[in-house]
């Protein structure tokens, strides 16, 4: 699997009516490959591709795909709380171009360990591709432990990787030591990139590089080289500003930010909302210092 480095998961730009703004899409996939990112993640969690409906999904997949025009790797979200519907998504979904299925842990029912295990599993033995897991608990509330993401990277030769937003340093070092040469740890934190680049994660699948790719791929590719002081120089710098983007949610905040950058508006579909006037000015003064 080719993602290694700095993965931007992009947004979906709509129009001030909420329908998708192709203009701004193609020109913040120009402007990701430009700056040198690795690779693209689309219709994840900063993609809302919760809002989207079944026919979006397909139309932005295949815009992206075209777009891209095999320049770099592209990630697919498919994920989702129903086994057997992502697995229908997974069989049906047209899959030309795509490197890779991201798919979230299953949030709402809060399934054990075991029922964690069974749904990727599922999802492994269906999928024609690569899949990264996405451990995120502060959105599903329910934690993939490292007990149950080594046992999946050892059963699945095709669940290569894992998204890691957990925060929890501990339960990535144990994946890291006892994990398959091939699994990949991959960072779904910005704010803690560095910690985790420096315990042994292969990149970053980010929000702030929506709006900072050259930077953020410069850090990447510093730390990969083991030059952590030139990686933890570039994660300081960026440290107020990525706090900020979540303060009221994501992806409301980076939107504030490409919008004043001017690549596309700062429009979210409920029940996401635009930020608040203070934030946007704070947002503002982040931009201008940087």
């Amino acid at each position: 699997m080719k993602l290694i480095g700095t993965g931007t998961a992009i947004i979906t730009p709509f129009n001030e009516d909420r329908s998708i703004d192709y203009n701004a899409l193609e020109k913040l996939i120009n402007f990701q490959i430009d700056s040198n990112i690795d690779y693209l993640v689309v219709l994840g969690t900063t993609g809302e591709s919760v809002t989207l409906t079944n026919e979006e999904k397909k139309e932005i997949t295949k815009f992206v795909v075209n777009k891209v025009n095999n320049r770099i790797p592209i990630v697919l979200g498919i994920g989702g709380n129903n086994t057997a519907s992502v697995v229908e998504s997974i069989k049906y979904a047209d899959l030309k171009g795509i490197e890779a299925i991201l798919s979230v842990a299953p949030y709402y029912n809060k399934p054990t360990q075991e029922g964690i295990y069974q749904h990727y599993k599922q999802i492994a033995e269906a999928s024609p591709l690569p899949i990264i897991l996405y451990n995120v608990p502060g959105r599903t509330s329910s934690n993939i432990s490292a007990e149950t993401t080594l046992r999946l990277a050892r059963d699945f030769k095709n669940i290569a990787a894992i998204k890691d937003a957990s925060g929890n340093l501990t339960q990535m070092m144990k994946i890291i030591k006892y994990k398959p040469s091939e699994f990949k740890l991959i960072s779904g934190d910005d704010a803690l990139l560095f910690p985790m680049m420096s315990i042994g994660a292969e990149g970053v699948i980010s929000v702030i590089s929506n709006a900072y790719p050259a930077e953020f791929s410069i850090m990447i590719k510093a730390a990969l080289k083991k030059d952590f002081d030139t990686a933890c120089k570039y994660q300081l710098k960026f440290l107020e500003i990525i706090e900020a983007i979540f303060e009221e949610g994501s992806p409301a905040g980076i939107k504030v930010i490409l919008e004043i950058l001017g690549y596309s508006k700062n429009y979210v579909r409920l029940p996401l909302v635009e930020v608040s006037e203070n934030l946007y000015k704070k947002l503002n003064t982040l931009v201008n210092q940087l």
